[in-house]
Order: C-alpha cells, then structure tokens, then sequence
C-alpha cells in the first residue's frame, strides 16, 4: 500500500516541479518567432492578379462620408434620416406625406398586373413564375445556379 502512496506523492512532485518550469521559461522564448524580413518591393507596388476588395474600415468610412453631407467629421440627425425621407418620398406618390396601403404596394400591384396576363385575378405557376426576382450573378466568382427543369412527370431522372 505505501507504495501506492509513494508513487502519488512522485507523481504530484514532478507535475508541480514540470509546472515551474514551464512558468519560468514562458517569458524567455517568442511563441510568434522573429518577425519577417521586410521585403524590398518598392512602395505602391500591387499584384495585379490579386481580387481588389474593400476593407471593412474602408465600407464603414464611405457610409459614413455618405451620410455626412456637411462634412463636419459628425452625422446629424437630419442627416442620418434624410435617406430615410427620399425613400419615403419616392413611396408617397401623391406627396400628401401620408402613406397609404396602395402606395405602398404599387411596384407589386404593377408586378402582379403585368404577371396576370389571362386576367383572372389569380397567378397560375407559370404566370408566378415571371414574379421572381432577378439576382445579379455574385461577385465572388460563385457558380451560377443550376437551370429550372421543367416537371415532366417521369417521377425519377432519366440519366
């Protein structure tokens, strides 16, 4: 049994021993390495084959130069609303500064008229199907989706 004991007692004794040591050795020694050399490309040098994309900060700096229409370093609450106001004013088309229910849906009361064009009041899924909206190809270079198949009833796929 005393050798159990003894054993335990080795074993906490090298764990704390292993433990200062390392604590001691944590300062002495960069975990990163040495920095990289610098590089003797000249300044302004750009590889023409790398994607340009706007950093964040660059995003964040342009909305706000946007919104800033003074350009006093600050954006007002006039300013901050005023896209809101052109947003509202193209919407309120008999400019009586209230919105109504048909104003509001007029691009969709446009869309579904010009959709329905056996008249009925209702969308058959072909019809529906000229409603959907238009996506831009990604910028990212991402594959274009596959094409619509058109049911042909067969149940499984044929290749």
């Amino acid at each position: 049994m005393w050798r159990y004991v003894a054993g335990a007692m080795a074993a906490l004794l090298l764990t704390i021993a292993g433990m200062l040591f390392w604590s001691s050795q944590a300062g002495t020694k960069s975990l990163l390495g040495a920095p990289p050399a610098a590089q003797n490309e000249p300044l302004g040098a750009v590889d023409v084959g790398a994607p340009l994309e706007a950093s964040e900060r660059t995003r964040e700096q342009r909305r706000f130069s946007r919104y800033d229409a003074d350009e006093n370093g600050a954006v007002s609450r006039e300013e901050y609303f005023q896209s809101r106001r052109k947003s509202y004013a193209r919407l309120d088309l008999d400019g009586d500064g209230k919105l109504s229910f048909e104003e509001y849906a007029a691009k969709a009361v446009k869309k579904f008229a010009s959709a329905d064009r056996d008249k009925t009041g209702a969308l058959t899924p072909a019809e529906f199907l000229a409603t959907r909206v238009a996506r831009k190809p990604g910028v990212k270079g991402n594959c274009p989706p596959p094409p619509l198949r058109a049911n042909t009833g067969g149940g499984e796929d044929e290749s």
